[in-house]
Formats: C-alpha cells, structure tokens, sequence
C-alpha cells in the first residue's frame, strides 16, 4: 500500500508519532523525505532531520505542505496547537488523525471547519516495538479513510475499528492496559523471588510466560477460560493458587481499576 505521491505531517513526534513515523518508513508506506516531523525546538529534531525525515517548528507551514495530518501532542496543548493550524486545513485535501486522548471527532470539526475529514486512533506505548493495539474511529470520515489509517497503524501492531462512544473506554483498555498488565507482570516476578529466584531470573520467566499466555490467546484464537482449564487439575496447585488470588479480589481490582482509568480518561480534555 505504498502512496509515494502522499506527505504526511506528525505534529507533535514524542515516542507515539516518531514511533510511527519509522513503521511506515520501515513498511515501504512512505518515504522518510514524504513525512514532516514538527517539535518545539530545533534541538529536538535536530537527529530526526540527519535521520532523513523532513522536519519543523512550523506547524502551519507543515499542514500546507502535507495530504495527511496527525495530531500527537498532549490533550492540554490541543486547543493552542489548533488555533495554530487550523487556517491551513483544506477538507478537500487533508485527512487529519488525532492520538489526542479525551479529544473527539467533533471536538476538532468544530474549531477547524465542519467538513474536516478526522479519524481518532488510540494506540499504546507498545507502539515503540511495532506491538501496538490502536483502537479506530470516526464520526463521519469516509470507508476509505477508515483503511487508509488502520493500515497506516498496522505498521506498528494491529487495529481494530470501534465506535466513537467506545474511545475513552479503549483508552482504558488498550493503553492504561500496559500498565495494569505490567503491573501484573511485576507482581509474579516478586512472588518468584520470594520462592527462590533471584529478581532478574524470575522477571523474565514472568515475563516470557505473560508473553505465551497471551500469544496462547492470539494465536489460537482461545477463550482464556479454555486455557485455564489446560493447566488446573483437581486438588492442584494451579487451582488454589488461582482461588487464592480471586479471594483477595485480583479479578475484581482490575475490573474496578479499568473503569475508573476510562471515567479519567473521558476528562482528560475538558479538564485541560
């Protein structure tokens, strides 16, 4: 799906745009002299331009010169980074994709022009080792926008198109998710060094069997109920730990932590 004739501006190239600046580089999408990264300082970018790619301060002047638009910045830069740019939107022209947590559809139409064509994409820090799961929307950009932009992020992981209504939830799942899975990781890997490993030992064999689990999943497209099921026999040690665990509320705290990280998640722009 190589677009050669297409140039594209990140603004705002923290780990999520320069992340996915160098997976469409690295799939043959776009050529590094085809994206524009733009930063607040010169400095910053001054190792993006030796890279190849085309960079900028200028974000106005880098909407004018691109076909595609993504937004990267942090959800309280939006409103000032939108009255910047905003006159150089042409929606015959521009396709703008927003990463902007709690920032909707509507939200960058209303300030940019209601025939604005804009897609959200919600991906995660795994974005960074091309492991992303990014969830897609949009409240009125066309099929084709649609593909057009989860191909571009199946550059760096896998896409999976949702409802608009569903963002802030997908926020909540997909990218506070790495955290909370982490988290879990850590958890194992002090239960296996108080059994005996030492610390880096036990963080990998953590680590690696998170990895299998969720591959056992992916893969086989398995319920992890089924899966379970493989490994607990009766009067077992898999079993009672696992009892163990969902009487202290393992089960339960993720669920309540999920949902109060989507209710934040949903105020992250009207709290700027």
């Amino acid at each position: 799906m190589k677009r050669p004739a297409q140039r594209i501006a990140i603004l705002g190239s923290g780990n999520i745009g320069l992340s996915l600046a160098k997976g469409l580089v690295k799939a043959g999408i776009f050529e590094r002299s085809h994206i524009t990264l733009t930063r607040r300082t010169k400095t910053a970018l001054a190792s993006l331009a030796d890279a190849g790619f085309l960079t900028s301060t200028d974000n106005l002047a880098a909407v004018k010169q691109a076909d595609i638009v993504v937004l990267a910045v942090l959800p309280q830069q939006f409103n000032k980074l939108l009255e910047e740019i905003k006159s150089g939107f042409d929606p015959e022209k521009h396709l703008v994709i927003s990463v902007i947590s709690g920032v909707c559809c509507s939200d960058i139409r209303e300030q940019a022009g209601s025939e604005l064509r804009v897609v959200r994409a919600m991906p995660n820090t795994a974005i960074g080792i091309g492991q992303s799961m990014t969830c897609i929307a949009t409240d009125r950009a066309t099929d084709e926008d649609l593909a057009l932009v989860e191909a571009l992020f199946n550059t760096v992981g896998v896409s999976i198109q949702i409802n608009e209504d569903l963002m802030t939830s997908a926020t909540a799942l997909c990218a506070c998710g790495i955290a909370f899975f982490l988290r879990s990781i850590r958890a194992a890997s002090q239960g296996g060094t108080e059994i005996g490993f030492h610390a880096h030992d036990a963080l990998k064999m953590a680590a690696q069997t998170a990895k299998g689990a969720a591959d056992l999943l992916l893969q086989l497209s398995s319920h992890p109920e089924q899966e379970i099921d493989k490994v607990t026999s009766p009067k077992g040690c898999t079993i009672a730990g696992l009892n163990e665990m969902e009487h202290n509320g393992f089960s339960s705290a993720m669920i309540k932590g999920i949902k109060l990280s989507a209710e934040k998640a949903g105020q992250l722009y009207k709290d700027e």
